[in-house]
């Protein structure tokens, strides 16, 4: 699987070196969108890859954040530009179109270009089991007797309650989201977080830290590739 890429397309091509489709299931922890240069290319390869070779895309709150603004593109805009969406609406539209249009006329043209684009996001599930996994963006209610019934908006946005909490769902939770960096306390490791059958794997790559991209089987972690990125500092602003 792969964490959280947020516009960074070259990381994410180069990370996709590692996939072999003939062998492996892929799994997209959500979050391709926003902060990043180029969103527009990196949706385009993420639907690529569920059309190609099935893999699996997880829902994020970023690709929440962009349909909402679709829904109600005065009500979101100011909170979405703010979280990241100035630089996915500028890699759908061009640059300066957050300051040329309204943002009832950018949403108008980004549902009329990307029809088939947006109908794909909404789409995306919001979890996925595989053995004794469950893959997921944020986390699950801990406190629910099955987790399961996390609330729709506790996959993608949960942070501290599910981090902190007893894990007794007898699965292996493997998340994105919350960057590690944060869950180490440190605000410098990027390494993969884990603790009580949880797996982190955002290691902050837009921000100057790391995407990782890693391979699991029945017995546990295989190989975990931890691509840096180079473009910049650590910069963990948000």
């Amino acid at each position: 699987m792969i964490g959280d890429v947020h516009g960074e397309y070259d990381l994410f091509a180069k990370m996709l070196e590692f996939f072999d489709p003939r062998t492996q299931q892929l799994v997209l922890i959500g979050d391709l969108n926003d902060r990043g240069p180029k969103s527009k290319d990196c949706w385009l390869l993420g639907k690529q890859l569920v059309d190609k070779h099935q893999a699996v895309y997880l829902r994020g709150n970023h690709e929440e954040y962009f349909l909402q603004f679709l829904k109600k593109p005065e009500d979101w805009f100011e909170s979405y530009l703010y979280n990241g969406g100035k630089e996915t609406i500028e890699s759908l539209l061009h640059t300066g179109a957050t300051e040329e249009y309204s943002p009832t006329e950018i949403a108008m043209f980004i549902k009329t270009r990307y029809k088939e684009l947006v109908e794909f996001l909404i789409q995306r599930p919001f979890y996925y089991e595989w053995k004794q996994y469950v893959f997921v963006h944020a986390g699950v209610d801990l406190t629910k007797g099955d987790w399961r019934n996390t609330d729709l908006h506790d996959f993608l946005w949960i942070r501290e309650p599910f981090h902190t909490g007893d894990n007794q769902t007898g699965k292996v939770i493997v998340f994105g989201h919350t960057i590690s960096p944060m869950l180490y306390g440190d605000m410098q490791t990027t390494a993969l977080w884990q603790s009580d059958n949880k797996i982190g794997i955002d290691g902050g790559a837009v921000f100057g830290g790391s995407l990782h991209g890693v391979l699991l089987d029945e017995t546990g972690i295989v190989k975990d590739h931890e691509l840096p990125n180079m473009n910049g500092p650590w910069q963990p602003s948000f």
